[in-house]
């Protein structure tokens, strides 16, 4: 845990992107998870690729590798990093039913990939959801969360 201080609020209580200039460069990795459930009709559609909108899989995957490059324009406090990798793992689950999305994000730098990767995650998820919405508008995206991060000051954390 950390010491309880919020770092992206200064001491006057205001929004601030934090100073990371004296960090060192190291690398880092973060792997971050969750799922969309759908109907084992919806789901069947997508694995069998029966979707009109084309393979969403591989177009889910995609864009989960765009959302996480975009993360700096998305998310205000975060820094734009120079990403050297970006992996999703999208999984069909019978027993959801639905998809399992796995991201992970690699940099060499002087803060961490963890937004990136639940960005990446999250992107994904909404694609999905995006491309097979005419055929079932209740699915549910859950559990989207970090898996484990690496690198940096406060070293390895991994989720129980």
């Amino acid at each position: 845990m950390s010491d309880g201080k919020l770092t992206h609020f200064d001491d006057g209580g205001k929004a601030h992107m934090v100073d990371v200039s004296g960090k060192p460069v190291t690398n880092r990795i973060a792997v971050a998870e969750g799922a969309i459930q759908m109907s084992a009709e919806t789901l069947a559609l997508v694995t069998e690729g029966r979707a009109e909108k084309g393979d969403v899989l591989g177009i889910a995957r995609l864009a989960g590798i765009m959302g996480a490059k975009k993360t700096a324009d998305l998310i205000p406090l975060c820094h734009p990093l120079p990403i050297t990798k970006v992996a999703l793992d999208l999984t069909p689950d019978a027993a959801l039913p639905g998809i399992r999305i796995t991201a992970t994000v690699k940099t060499s730098g002087q803060t961490g990939v963890e937004m990136e990767a639940l960005t990446a995650v999250s992107t994904a998820a909404l694609t999905v959801y995006d491309m097979v919405k005419a055929v079932q508008k209740d699915m549910v995206i859950r559990d989207i969360r970090l898996r484990l991060k690496e690198g940096g000051k406060s070293g390895r954390f991994e989720a129980e």
